[in-house]
């Protein structure tokens, strides 16, 4: 299942769409130096790809955390990716006065996870018309996303897409339930695994959250198995020096292998 996206291309080809790109904008040369390679890679594979990125981050452990580089510069950047690679955008809004705003320059957005179940925030993404993207809460069962997908459709939207984001586990760590993503599809939407935030390590004493790269491969590997509709990939040029979630991230270097072999998988099931 795909998402019904005008600018989304490459809807028929029979692969997982897929939602990548950086944490944060952190600046047009960053972003557009990402966009260029993933649209390269996922023409090349014929994957319907949206360009991701935040243009604030307004969950953050600490209050000297990066949190952007201006709501309205970071908005026209997605938008100028959006128009100069003729591809669709999602960023996430964190209120629900930030909907309308956000839609203007963008074609998703995006529901954090810890918001899901915010009636304000889903209801002002829904009435924008745009597609709306809800990440499941950690702290919720599949089952239970029932009833973010009702309020969106009862808010007169059924352009929604549901992701998987892992589950806390303890304090400091979250474990994907796999059940989870046939469980959601059966809310008849697209499901997609956000594989680096289910892979992030929270909630660490240095304030700043952790994360097991080294497993990007094999949890990705067992989404496209298991069957989910897209992947989310947050990736950077140089995750060491990224201003956020840099501990999580894939290398971009390393985005066309990945995909590579992904979509052999998902040729084989």
């Amino acid at each position: 299942m795909i998402p019904q996206i005008e600018k989304l291309k490459y809807t028929n080809s029979g692969n997982f769409f897929l939602m990548a790109g950086p944490c944060a904008i952190e600046g047009e040369d960053m972003a557009m130096e990402i966009a260029e390679k993933i649209v390269e890679i996922t023409n090349r594979l014929k994957i319907p790809y949206i360009f991701k990125g935040s243009y604030r981050k307004a969950n953050r452990s600490r209050i000297d955390s990066f949190t952007g580089i201006g709501d309205e510069k970071a908005l026209k950047i997605l938008e100028k990716v959006g128009k100069t690679f003729d591809i669709p955008t999602v960023t996430d809004i964190h209120t629900a006065d930030e909907a309308a705003m956000a839609a203007e320059f963008v074609d998703v957005l995006q529901i954090p996870a810890f918001l899901c179940r915010q009636t304000d925030i889903l209801v002002a993404a829904a009435k924008t018309g745009k597609v709306v993207n809800i990440k499941k809460g950690q702290f919720l069962s599949a089952e239970a996303m029932k009833f973010a997908v009702d309020k969106v459709v009862e808010s007169g939207n059924r352009n929604i897409i549901l992701t998987e984001r892992g589950t806390t586990f303890g304090y400091q760590d979250l474990i994907i339930d796999y059940r989870g993503i046939p469980e959601m599809q059966k809310f008849n939407v697209p499901v997609v695994l956000d594989i680096t935030h289910s892979l992030q390590q929270p909630n660490q004493a240095s304030g700043v959250t952790g994360g097991k790269p080294a497993l990007i491969e094999t949890v990705a590997c067992a989404g496209i198995a298991v069957g989910v509709d897209g992947i989310f990939i947050e990736t950077h040029p140089n995750p060491a020096v990224a201003k956020s979630d840099g501990a999580n991230m894939l290398r971009l270097d390393l985005l066309e292998g990945l995909l590579e072999k992904l979509v052999r998988i998902r040729e084989a099931i």
